[in-house]
């Protein structure tokens, strides 16, 4: 038998489960999960190796129209990986609200197959799941409409074997044991940042990117620094917290997640930088590894 391979986009917008859903189809925990909107910022690869065949799915940010430059790195993240892929699966919430984006219209014109994947069925009845598959069909006609959850495992085999099927015959893209195209410094920092987004709120979470600034490993231990980089002095105070309060407990969660995904000691700690309206300036961008 003739060996399989190929790259799978995930897209939908923000809040309709891709990141579950990537960590389900890859079963792996490679993209962070948080209740916020736009928690994904980068195009992130995760890679299933079979004897027979090699998936190579994109997590790709949730579809905006971008208002600043990092939110224009995300959407050109997005717009790459429909031009790579070979299989392209749109994730869509079963309760979202619809407006027509240039997304759906990429999603007419392409000729790669599309599997429309209604997501969350389980917060949803029976009639909800046909009106909204019937609405699918109608507005974009893929190959295949799919209702699952990717939080329960529902129906996560069906879209498996519907990739396999429409997968062009091609030898592995990376070698069989890669399970992704990032380091470990990126996943330790994406840990911090998911830390971030689920302990404060309002714009904190989207004014701030991390960065790993020493990664050393020792014998017994590996020594990890990293800058929590804001926008304004009032966001550095409040990220800071009350006598240091609130950055202890971001160090604390996020090492005991970073010492599990090592599986080793870790010394974690943590500075906060500002830089002022970062997320608009291509140079800072660039230096933290958004795609132009």
């Amino acid at each position: 038998m003739a060996h399989k391979a190929g790259f799978v986009s995930i897209v939908g917008k923000p809040n309709a489960g891709k990141s579950t859903l990537m960590n389900a189809l890859v079963g792996e925990k490679l993209s962070i999960i948080t209740p916020k909107a736009q928690t994904t910022r980068h195009r992130i690869i995760g890679v299933v190796n079979d004897p027979d065949y090699q998936i190579v799915f994109s997590d790709t940010p949730g579809v905006i129209k971008p208002v600043y430059t990092l939110q224009t790195s995300m959407m050109n993240a997005v717009q790459g990986s429909l031009i790579d892929a070979d299989v392209i699966l749109l994730v869509a919430d079963i309760h979202e609200r619809h407006d027509e984006s240039d997304i759906i219209e990429k999603l007419k014109a392409t000729e790669s197959p599309v599997a429309v994947l209604i997501n969350k069925i389980d917060k949803s009845t029976e009639e909800e799941v046909k009106a909204k598959a019937a609405y699918w069909q109608e507005t974009v006609a893929p190959n295949a409409v799919y209702a699952i959850s990717a939080l329960h495992d529902h129906n996560i085999q069906a879209v498996m074997q519907f990739i396999l099927d429409h997968l062009p015959e091609h030898p592995p893209y990376y070698d069989k044991d890669t399970l992704t195209d990032k380091n470990e410094r990126f996943f330790v920092s994406e840990i911090i940042r998911e830390k971030v987004f689920k302990l404060y709120e309002k714009e904190i979470p989207y004014s701030t990117e991390v960065v790993i600034t020493a990664f050393k490993e020792e014998e017994h231990i590996t020594r990890i620094s990293g800058e929590i980089i804001v926008e304004r002095e009032s966001q550095k105070n409040i990220l800071i917290g009350k006598g240091g309060s609130m950055i202890k407990k971001v160090g604390t969660y996020a090492r005991q997640d970073i010492e599990e995904f090592l599986q080793k000691k870790v010394f974690l700690e943590l500075f906060v930088k500002v830089i002022p309206d970062w997320r608009k300036k291509d140079n800072y961008l660039k230096r933290f590894g958004y795609e132009r």
